[in-house]
């Protein structure tokens, strides 16, 4: 406290002696861009003289912890020997709720760890579910003073300070035709977080998404000099090496798109990226229009309606749905292709045209279907090891399956709307799971297969329903002990429960939180409003509320 009240004690002194400041005055703006803040930071001390073992493993965690805004070199001063030179607090990092330290032996101590998950080295997130950890600090004496002669790979930080040194980055990388970016989300430290996010771009996408995107960055090039600069004005610059090969690139404006879109960061105005250090500064940069926002539909009573401004109104061109026991409608972004559940075990396109319904798959339970950009359409029959189902725009059905789905029953199944990712629900020995897999596709675009997946959302309770809430990010509505449960789950990342709605029967995203709505069981429609859920007017005794894709 005593050095607080000094540093106050000279900020008073100095602002006494300016007697040059204004005190009145207009008011004038200023372009100013200000950075993003993160956080405080505490300035680490090395091991103090005759410092105990337990103090010595207290201070090089404290100082790991600190070394992210830094460069560790601290943190090393606990170390003994070659440890100091050959711990790498860059390959992994634990992220822990609570710690608690404990001697375990003549110049042993172990940290209990409750685990809320771990950042790999390339930074991708894998969230755990109640998991307990240990890890063991070995030390020696090094001319009378304790240190660690064995360090855990990696760090540990606390929660807190992973919200206060990491952000989330979404690399973008390209779908197979072309036409649609993908985001790879991965958890960066926040100093020299451009550099960490090309980097991560040129390295390629995530395993389990390789096979279901595609880069424009030719093979071969690397971010040289090793870092990117960000100028006072706000302009990124990236320099690519070997120059040759960059200027090479066969879809350089897709490229350019990658780079640029993956430098959207606090901070960072503009973009310029040269083929080499006193190179060609490269442009033609394509253009990655965003879907446009789309509307609602939902069913009540035997017609498919839409939400347009607090009102429902009857989708054109669709005809009535009675007799049909319609459930879990789905469209497709143009609003061409219409289908729904009749019954819960068929499939159907909805009456257009004067025509009646056509039943396009039926047999056993049916998952809630979603339309993919390229109009097909993907449902789940509950029956062990079938797998997910997608069907053609002309009615061509594709049996899709993967080893992690084998001897599991799919509940629940929704595309991405760019039509790389599929999440499944699914339920087998090990329990409810989510995943997600890259959806991989021929020349036609037609889905060919599922590849490896992810599981998220790994701090779910239960998991009935999942939505895509964005690009990078589901929503999840599971019931336990009869009341539901919603819940935040991105990709990659920690699961965040929403505001609970109790007697919540479906739910439905479009793009962003503010998009959400659900259906509750007596047919009330709420919407998100700022953390808390609010009744749409005008929406009485509806079901299954869908957005476009």
């Amino acid at each position: 406290m005593r050095r607080v009240w000094a540093l106050a004690l000279v900020v008073v002194g100095l602002l006494a002696g300016c007697a040059g400041i204004p005190t009145s005055g207009p008011v004038n703006a200023g372009d100013v861009q200000v950075d993003e803040v993160s956080g405080v930071v505490a300035l680490p001390e090395g091991p103090q003289q005759g410092a105990t073992p337990r103090a010595i493993v207290e201070g090089f965690m404290l100082a790991g912890s600190a070394g992210l805004s830094g460069d560790f070199s601290v943190a090393r001063q606990f170390l003994a020997g070659d440890a100091a030179r050959t711990w790498d607090p860059s390959s992994g990092t634990t992220v822990s709720s609570q710690t608690t330290l404990a001697q375990t032996g003549d110049g042993q101590l172990t940290a209990s760890l409750d685990v809320i998950g771990k950042v790999d080295k390339a930074g991708r997130f894998a969230e755990a579910a109640d998991a307990r950890e240990s890890v063991t600090f070995d030390l020696v004496q090094v001319d009378g003073q304790w240190r660690i002669s064995d360090p855990p790979p990696g760090l540990v930080v606390s929660e807190r300070v992973f919200q206060q040194q990491y952000r989330a980055a979404p690399l973008y990388f390209v779908t197979a035709d072309g036409s649609a970016l993908v985001p790879d989300v991965r958890y960066y430290p926040a100093r020299n977080l451009a550099t960490s996010v090309v980097q991560g771009l040129l390295a390629g996408p995530s395993p389990w998404l390789r096979d279901a995107v595609t880069t424009a960055v030719p093979d071969g090039v690397e971010l040289k000099p090793e870092a990117v600069t960000v100028g006072s004005d706000g302009t990124a610059q990236v320099v690519l090496q070997p120059a040759a090969t960059a200027m090479a690139a066969t879809s350089r404006g897709t490229m350019l798109a990658q780079i640029a879109r993956s430098l959207d960061l606090p901070g960072i105005r503009s973009v310029q990226v040269r083929a080499g250090v006193d190179g060609v500064l490269l442009d033609g940069e394509k253009v990655f229009a965003d879907p446009p926002v789309q509307l609602p539909v939902m069913l009540s009573g035997d017609a498919l309606v839409q939400l347009e401004g607090g009102t429902l109104a009857p989708v054109g061109g669709v005809g009535p749905l009675a007799g049909l026991d319609a459930g879990s409608p789905a469209v497709d972004t143009t609003g061409a292709v219409r289908v729904a559940l009749s019954g819960g075990d068929t499939l159907v396109r909805l009456p257009a045209n004067g025509a009646g319904a056509v039943p396009i798959v039926s047999g056993g339970q049916l998952a809630a279907p979603s339309v993919d950009r390229l109009d097909w359409v993907w449902t789940a029959r509950a029956t062990v090891g079938s797998g997910v189902l997608a069907v053609g725009p002309q009615g061509q059905v594709v049996a899709l399956t993967a080893d992690w789905l084998a001897g599991r029953t799919v509940t629940a199944v929704r595309v991405s709307r760019d039509g790389a990712r599929v999440a499944v629900v699914s339920v087998g020995a090990t329990g409810t799971t989510v995943d997600v897999a890259g959806v991989v596709r021929d020349s036609s675009g037609a889905p060919a297969s599922i590849g490896a997946s992810i599981q998220v959302g790994a701090a779910l309770a239960a998991a009935d329903q999942v939505v895509w809430l964005d690009s990078s990010t589901l929503v999840v509505l599971g019931h336990v002990a009869g009341a539901a449960v919603l819940s935040r789950v991105p990709v990659t990342g920690p699961t965040e429960t929403l505001p609970t709605v109790s007697d919540a029967a479906s739910v439905a995203a479009g793009s962003g939180e503010r998009t959400m709505l659900v259906a509750t069981s007596s047919g009330e429609l709420r919407r998100y409003d700022g953390r808390t859920w609010v009744e749409v007017p005008g929406a009485p005794a509806v079901r299954g509320p869908a957005y476009p894709g």
